[in-house]
């Protein structure tokens, strides 16, 4: 599994961004898609994550802000970011999870996101 993540960049405080991520390989239909962030000095969380059946899950920090969705075919997830603050500058990867026997984790190449204030 290959994932590209894009849609990166550079927004003032209180902006909007759209990152798109395509997967492509052998996916499992029950995978679940999400997003990820790690900020200079910080651990990788959580964003937001949308499982095959469609059932959303945000961090606090994020919930009521970005939007996650998955299209028809399930092998590209988007974030809809809006009202982006300085705290949401991080690098955002993409992830694809399976769980079947073991879980295995996917990761795409992480695209920069930067709120200026």
């Amino acid at each position: 599994v290959q994932l590209q993540a894009s849609g990166g960049g550079l927004v003032q405080d209180g902006g909007s961004l759209r990152l798109s991520c395509a997967a492509s390989g052998s996916i499992f239909s029950g995978s679940s898609m999400g997003w990820y962030r790690q900020a200079p000095g910080k651990h990788r969380e959580l964003v937001a994550n949308v499982t095959s059946s469609g059932t959303t899950v945000y961090s606090d920090a994020v919930k009521g802000r970005f939007t996650i969705s998955r299209d028809g075919a399930q092998n590209t997830v988007y974030l809809q970011m809006n009202s982006l603050k300085p705290e949401d500058t991080a690098v955002y990867y993409c992830n694809v999870r399976e769980v079947r026997v073991a879980v295995i984790d996917y990761w795409g190449q992480g695209t920069l996101v930067t709120v200026s204030s």
